[in-house]
């Protein structure tokens, strides 16, 4: 209502009864005062605040969703053929809770009414190529702050650029998403390196788990904290079936997330950056307050007292998690990432980094409790962060109910053996040895402003250039205080050693004036205790945990792990690929590096 200050307008009170004037003079006044009361900026948001919010919610009162599932592939006289999909990239809104207001956000999907968080999963057939082609429906603005100082695409005439990445998949170059193909709605704007619309991946890897996300310059932290994730699958019946594992309703992804939420419902990503006057909005890691699961907060899962499958996706900015089941039951893993396991592990907890996946089974029918929590016990930032509360302490619940009497039998299994060629000696020797160095650079008041790989930025030259169908040793030696989960595109991976540094600060001295491992001693320096890798990690991977103060020595493979082949396609092509730490902060400022292959 406008505050009306004309003499004018007073004027024309003039000829009304003084009670009347006095009384619409009061009226303009008390409106005034609501104007200026409604300017006054709402209070800052706090850490209290959205502690708050998320300890508003009660825990376990929203069942577990399960995303749609969209088959990329087809069939024509018995025979599986390819298919071609288009999905969407759209604004709508999402419940996350039952008391919580509707959430705006960025959802994939084959129509809006259809988009979720996560995107729908996609099921695709080993061998069988699938096109995808990625379409942008988002408005002009984002629904979250973003950084400009960040290297950043920044289109000329509005809109969120967008770009899809498939995570833990083979393809040529040009169909990897690379974060300078970015594109906004309708195409109206591009990035450099942006070719075409439809992507085609040739599904040629193992069967296994895969992901697929936004990966759009400087923009992958906020467009995925909006929620541009989806899960992925690549099935191989020959593979798959003899193993007898739980399917069919048995067969569950669980999407975890942290998020925060403010007041009205919306996601809350911080404005102000820890450095300010180097970065106005950039932070080194997002940490959420609430967990969901499938794009609920805490929810529940009704189960049988029968083995579930379960494929387990941290889909977190920066939150490691460590998860377990309360009442002491183990999870039996048969696979991470995009790859089955040589054999079953059997353990009673898992770390998941950011980006990582876990493939396992867990056996209900042994459970001595009739309810069991997924407690999370990992620190932030991890290691060696604050140790989860009562919130961020816990995941999800089962609940587990008697058999009924038209439950089909669990016929089930965890089997004895999986695939021979996890062994990472399945693939003969290296033909390179790199050296992989991760730095953190801070404010002298020891606030983060950037990390690098290698001292260098995504957009300086190219200096790993493996040749394709060829496997190396890389030495990555972590120098910063943060747990790095280490991500490449194309290739497959296992790290074989971790081995801790000695006199840390010195060599980390000498690394920062040098930038040469060789130079500065390294084998002096990595003479500390050994860790061994965790049995249920020992399988090829698309992210690799690497701990601060360590050198972890990391077998990668540039070829098709299974069959030991080049793959089928040009991998020299332009634009290459990259490598990076998934800690989406770090990624975006500006931990990625590019990855170039040569005949």
């Amino acid at each position: 209502m406008p505050v009306f200050s004309s003499f004018g307008w007073f004027g024309k009170m003039a000829g009304m009864p003084h009670r009347v004037a006095a009384a619409l003079v009061v009226l303009v006044a008390v409106a005034g005062v609501a104007v200026v009361s409604a300017q006054v900026p709402p209070p800052p948001v706090t850490t209290a605040l959205l502690q708050q919010v998320a300890g508003s919610l009660q825990m376990y009162v929203d069942p577990l969703p399960q995303m749609a599932k969209i088959r990329g592939y087809g069939f024509q006289q018995g025979r599986v053929v390819p298919v071609n999909l288009t999905i969407g990239m759209f604004q709508k809104k999402w419940k996350f809770h039952r008391d919580l207001p509707e959430t705006p956000v960025f959802v994939y999907g084959q129509c809006a009414d259809s988009a979720t968080f996560p995107g729908p999963t996609i099921v695709a057939r080993h061998d069988v190529p699938l096109s995808v082609t990625w379409e942008n429906h988002l408005p002009d603005s984002h629904i979250l702050p973003w950084d400009p100082t960040v290297p950043t695409a920044i289109p000329k005439n509005g809109g969120v650029p967008t770009v899809v990445h498939l995570h833990g998949s083979a393809h040529p170059p040009q169909d990897d998403g690379s974060a300078f193909a970015w594109f906004t709605a309708g195409f109206r704007e591009t990035g450099p390196a942006w070719t075409q619309a439809t992507y085609r991946y040739p599904n040629v890897q193992p069967p296994g788990n895969l992901w697929y996300h936004d990966h759009a310059l400087g923009l992958t932290r906020a467009n995925l904290l909006a929620g541009l994730l989806g899960a992925y699958v690549i099935e191989k019946p020959e593979i798959d079936v003899p193993m007898d594992l739980p399917c069919d309703d048995d067969d569950l992804h669980l999407v975890v997330a942290d998020r925060s939420f403010n007041v009205d419902g919306s996601l809350y990503m911080n404005s102000t950056g820890v450095a300010p006057s180097v970065h106005p909005q950039w932070q080194p890691e997002y940490f959420g307050e609430a967990i969901t699961v499938n794009g609920k907060a805490w929810p529940f899962l009704a189960v049988h007292r029968r083995r579930y499958r379960f494929r387990i996706l941290n889909a977190s900015n920066a939150r490691y998690f460590n998860v377990s089941l309360s009442n002491g039951m183990p999870f039996h893993v048969v696979g991470s990432d995009a790859s089955y396991l040589a054999a079953p592990v059997t353990v009673s907890s898992l770390l998941i980094s950011p980006a990582e996946i876990f493939d396992v089974v867990v056996d209900f029918s042994v459970s001595p409790t009739a309810e069991v929590e997924m407690l999370n016990s990992a620190p932030y930032p991890f290691p060696n962060g604050t140790a989860p509360g009562p919130l961020t302490g816990k995941v999800m619940k089962f609940v587990v109910t008697p058999n009924g009497p038209r439950d089909p039998p669990d016929n089930s299994t965890v089997p004895d053996r999986e695939v021979p060629y996890a062994n990472v000696a399945s693939l003969g020797s290296t033909s390179e040895t790199r050296y992989i160095v991760m730095y953190e650079y801070q404010t002298p008041s020891g606030q983060s402003t950037h990390l690098y790989i290698n001292g260098l930025r995504l957009e300086d030259p190219v200096t790993e250039t493996p040749r394709s169908g060829t496997t190396e040793l890389w030495h990555v030696i972590n120098l910063t205080g943060d747990n790095h989960p280490l991500h490449i595109h194309l290739g497959m991976f296992q790290a074989v050693k971790m081995q801790q540094l000695v006199d840390l600060q010195a060599f980390t001295d000498c690394m920062t004036q040098l930038n040469d491992a060789v130079k500065c001693g390294v084998d002096q320096h990595a003479v500390g205790p050994v860790v061994p890798v965790p049995d249920h990690e020992k399988t090829w991977k698309n992210v690799v945990k690497v701990p601060p103060g360590f050198v972890t020595t990391v077998v990668v493979a540039f070829k098709l792990v299974d069959t030991n082949q080049p793959y089928p396609f040009d991998a020299t092509a332009e634009p290459g690929y990259v490598y990076h730490c998934h800690i989406l902060d770090h990624e975006d400022n500006a931990m990625i590096r590019p990855l170039k292959l040569l005949p």
